[in-house]
């Protein structure tokens, strides 16, 4: 499996607590650069206000960190595009029947 196949299913364990869907399938990560064992992550949240705007960004760093083969990561926060729901995947929408 390639690193980035690697890095997408450990994203793909971390969950929105207010939405049963993995943030990957919610369309919260907008990027993944990899050079050398260095990952670059471009990730956003459903809203500014999320009430895990602290701790969501930091468990995708921490979970990507676990992966022997990943030297650091450095993960941005970005508000644009702002996220809405035509980002989800179709497996997320018909999840939540949308």
């Amino acid at each position: 499996m390639e690193l980035k196949e690697k890095i997408i299913s450990e994203i793909k364990k971390i969950y929105d607590p207010e939405i049963p869907v993995n943030i990957y399938e919610l369309g919260l990560i907008y990027d993944i650069s990899i050079k050398d064992k260095d990952v670059s992550i471009k990730m956003t949240l459903t809203t500014p206000n999320c009430p895990v705007a602290e701790s969501l960004p930091k468990e995708v760093k921490d979970s990507i960190m676990e992966l022997n083969e990943v030297g650091k990561v450095d993960l941005d926060l970005v508000w644009d595009p702002p996220w809405d729901k035509s980002m989800m995947s179709e497996a997320a929408k018909l999840e939540l029947n949308l």
